[in-house]
């Protein structure tokens, strides 16, 4: 049996692994808020004491390499699957960064360091048989960075406070390097739009409902929420909705 000309058994397989790296985030998530070691005989330890990994994690991530794999395919050599491997690289890290930093507000330096240095290789290797999908991933880091930093810059003239944190401008940096220049720009709209929705609601239920005056939203986790769209949706569809969306407001006015 086939699924968009994948044998069966490779989803069987994508989903066992999903659970794998799952659990392995659930571990992550509690240990590098902490600063504490990932690989670390507690791992063994504690799972044989019965520690209640977060299942989430685990479901969520499986769900989403199968897509992956759908969406994606298996293709015969390397070059052709290396779309496929890095967002079965990136999805994990997506997660994490969702997780952390909407429970502790802080987007580890330690993650995007490290996503920073995979996506680098995976430039180079685009690099090996096309330079100029090379050249388009260095670019949309530096647009990405370059975007969120000039924000940051004017939140702070304007506003005299950070209106995103330098955790942000770093994430969207490394994303750069996975989705290129026009991808970065997608995430970025995606994001601000999503998030000003999601803000908006937050506050008001933060103010009428828990009379919380605590303004600050992690803006992470809406970065995050637009990579994945950026993964699974048709190149462009987010830029097109957005110019489609101004052309309405335009012609409204």
């Amino acid at each position: 049996m086939y699924f968009n000309d994948v044998f069966v058994g490779y989803y069987v397989a994508i989903v066992f692994i999903g659970f794998i790296i799952g659990k392995i985030c659930a571990w992550c998530n509690i240990r590098i808020p902490d600063k504490k070691k990932i690989f670390s005989k507690d791992f063994f330890v504690e799972s044989k004491k019965g520690i209640k990994f977060n299942y989430i994690y685990m479901i969520i991530t499986a769900i989403l390499y199968c897509g992956l794999l759908y969406k994606y395919g298996i293709n015969k050599s390397f070059f052709e699957n290396l779309d496929l491997i890095k967002y079965m690289i990136l999805v994990p890290f997506l997660l994490l960064i969702f997780g952390i930093d909407l429970e502790h507000r802080i987007i580890p330096n330690r993650l995007t360091l490290l996503l920073f240095e995979i996506g680098l290789i995976i430039t180079f290797l685009y690099g090996i048989s096309n330079i100029n999908m090379a050249k388009n991933y260095i670019l949309g880091m530096i647009v990405g960075a370059g975007i969120f930093f000039v924000i940051l810059i004017l939140g702070k003239l304007f506003y005299q406070k950070e209106s995103m944190g330098y955790g942000d401008v770093k994430l969207i940096g490394a994303l750069g390097l996975y989705f290129g220049y026009m991808g970065i720009i997608e995430i970025s709209i995606a994001s601000f739009v999503i998030g000003a929705l999601v803000s908006v609601v937050i506050l008001i239920i933060r103010n009428l409902v828990l009379k919380n005056k605590d303004e600050y939203v992690a803006f992470g986790p809406f970065i995050v929420i637009s990579a994945l769209l950026c993964i699974f949706l048709p190149t462009h569809t987010i830029l097109d909705l957005f110019l489609n969306f101004c052309r309405w407001i335009s012609y409204k006015i």
